[in-house]
């Protein structure tokens, strides 16, 4: 649910979201971990046991995307996953509906070449304001974990 209320994150903040997926009912642990630098060594306890990771930058702020090569290394770094080339990741292109698109400083192309450069890593273009293509993220996600942990029981 969108707030117009912004709180910087300190630390995390937790929310669950249930999903049905084919036969399954699968409730998310979603854990919005501090982006701002000042508070972002708070955030890695919460990388353990992750069963995937949703990397989320602002379409409208290059520096939040310039970003992203160093969350993906320190979750990979503190999550220690079995095989970090194909743990389940996503990346969101946030706040598409500000200004009707004018302010937009990252490309759709210039997004997914990063996408692309790690492993194809699934884009969504999304706005949590309009509730655009969320649900749709989040499922694509969840589904990626399933089969993730369907893979590592076989």
């Amino acid at each position: 649910k969108f707030s117009q209320q912004y709180k910087a994150t300190i630390g995390a903040d937790f929310v669950t979201k249930e999903l049905q997926i084919e036969d399954r009912l699968l409730t998310l642990q979603i854990w919005d971990t501090a982006g701002q630098e000042r508070f972002q060594s708070l955030g890695v306890a919460f990388y353990r046991g992750a069963d995937c990771c949703v990397l989320v930058y602002d379409v409208n702020v290059m520096k939040s995307f310039d970003s992203l090569d160093n969350w993906h290394d320190e979750f990979l770094k503190q999550a220690n996953p079995t095989d970090p080339r194909t743990f389940p990741f996503m990346l969101l292109g946030n706040k598409i509906d500000i200004d009707g698109g004018n302010s937009r400083v990252v490309s759709e192309k210039k997004a997914k070449d990063w996408c692309a450069s790690k492993g194809n890593i699934p884009y969504f273009e999304t706005s949590a304001k309009e509730d655009i293509n969320v649900d749709a993220a989040f499922l694509s996600i969840a589904k990626s974990a399933l089969a993730k942990e369907r893979e590592q029981d076989m």
